[in-house]
């Protein structure tokens, strides 16, 4: 009977999360919160449910999220924080008529990072990983402050290569590279704002970082979608996808890598995992990169819920693990292979929905075009973020939004807006 509802949650938290990564604006973990609430509010008082239905329930909504939110991601240019940098070589291919390409390739990445969870983390984890902890837990302060000066460093600047010398040759050369430090700063003072004083009520403080995160990443591509009025041309969906072996070992690797750091380590976001695998890529292919994204994302989401669950390690990373220890005392082998059971059925059955999700976007798309689209994903952001934090959650999205408008118009990374998460911790 416990296999049985493993089984059937796990599936049915993949197609939930499946259906809700679709919608801009929509993350799993504000679901799971909002779930999670609900559960304790009115459900436990009066029903008890068995915990291992909840942990493969979470464990199949987070997996179905981390390989379904690349469609929003490249199709409308609505990523989340973790998966922005497929934006720009995603979009080329979208507008080239090769969105669905871009999807599916990005999607070799996802098979790359599940197989590695599955087959190479599996069996090792509980090995190797509270010893690479117990070896480096005591400096993650200097990691992280690395990673920052990193990110700041790596955007080489541009310009300033032409016309007259002197002082305005050295601010056009700068001008890109000083507008993504300030947007760092800007919102790293947000997010110290959010995490100290927050406007966000205490009825929504689990979603509190909701209102940022959609400002800084969702809605910036969306508005200037409406405001171009641009449309996209026909998308092709034929099923040859241009793929070398190369491009996908590359990728992968790098992606998993990079991923895997962002799971490991507190504090590191998908982001950068996507940054230090783009950086191990990019110099390639845009295919490669598209690749490593992919593994990068899912190893993030997926590995960071399944160290809580590694015998002896006890750490607990992202927000999904988090909730699930409330209600559910891990530890023991049993449960560490259920999770991975349901994480690798709920994988599988998520990479067979991609494409025909794809393709419906795809016809959603073309019937009612690329610009209504945008201005209802939009619309469905904005009424997701009011929803769930009120008026003041809004206030705090378009402070976002303000900021995350500034990479697009000064043509500086977007990545730096990942300040207002890791500004606040390493100076805390």
């Amino acid at each position: 009977m416990q296999f049985a509802s493993v089984i059937v949650f796990s599936i049915v938290g993949a197609a939930v999360s499946a259906l809700a990564a679709c919608l801009p604006g929509l993350h799993v973990y504000s679901l799971l919160g909002l779930l999670y609430m609900v559960l304790h509010s009115w459900v436990f008082p009066f029903l008890e449910i068995s915990s291992d239905i909840l942990v493969s329930l979470t464990a199949g909504m987070v997996t179905g999220y981390a390989v379904v939110n690349t469609l929003p991601s490249i199709m409308l240019s609505a990523p989340d924080e973790s998966s922005f940098f497929t934006v720009m070589p995603g979009n080329k291919l979208v507008r080239q008529g090769r969105g669905y390409e871009a999807v599916m390739i990005t999607s070799m990445g996802s098979l790359a990072g599940l197989l590695l969870i599955v087959f190479i983390l599996g069996p090792s984890a509980s090995r190797v990983l509270p010893l690479a902890w117990y070896v480096l837990k005591d400096h993650t302060r200097w990691i992280l402050w690395c990673v920052i000066c990193f990110m700041l460093m790596s955007e080489w600047p541009k310009g300033g290569d032409v016309g007259q010398g002197g002082v305005r040759k050295f601010i056009d050369g700068w001008r890109s590279t000083g507008a993504g430090i300030f947007v760092f700063v800007l919102s790293g003072l947000l997010g110290i704002v959010l995490l100290n004083r927050s406007p966000i009520s205490a009825s929504a403080s689990f979603q509190n970082l909701l209102p940022a995160f959609v400002g800084l990443f969702t809605l910036p591509s969306l508005v200037m979608n409406v405001l171009s009025k641009s449309e996209i041309p026909k998308q092709s969906v034929s099923g040859k996808i241009s793929l070398g072996p190369g491009a996908v070992i590359r990728g992968s690797l790098a992606g998993c890598l990079g991923g895997g750091f962002a799971a490991f380590f507190p504090v590191i976001t998908g982001g950068v995992g996507g940054l230090l695998a783009g950086h191990a890529s990019a110099l390639r292919d845009d295919r490669s990169f598209l690749v490593s994204q992919g593994a990068s994302k899912l190893v993030y989401y997926v590995g960071s819920f399944l160290m809580f669950f590694v015998p002896v390690l006890t750490i607990t990373r992202g927000s999904a693990a988090r909730l699930v220890r409330g209600v559910h005392v891990s530890g023991t082998y049993a449960d560490y292979y259920m999770v991975l059971g349901a994480i690798a059925l709920a994988g599988m059955l998520s990479l067979l929905a991609i494409g025909p999700l794809t393709k419906l976007m795809i016809r959603l798309i073309e019937q009612n075009g690329y610009r209504r689209i945008a201005a209802t994903s939009l619309s469905t952001a904005v009424l997701i973020v009011f929803l769930s934090t009120g008026f003041s959650g809004l206030g705090v999205m378009a402070v976002g939004v303000g900021i995350g408008l500034m990479p697009l118009l000064y043509g500086t990374r977007r990545m730096n807006c990942l300040g207002v998460i890791l500004l606040p911790m390493a100076v805390s």
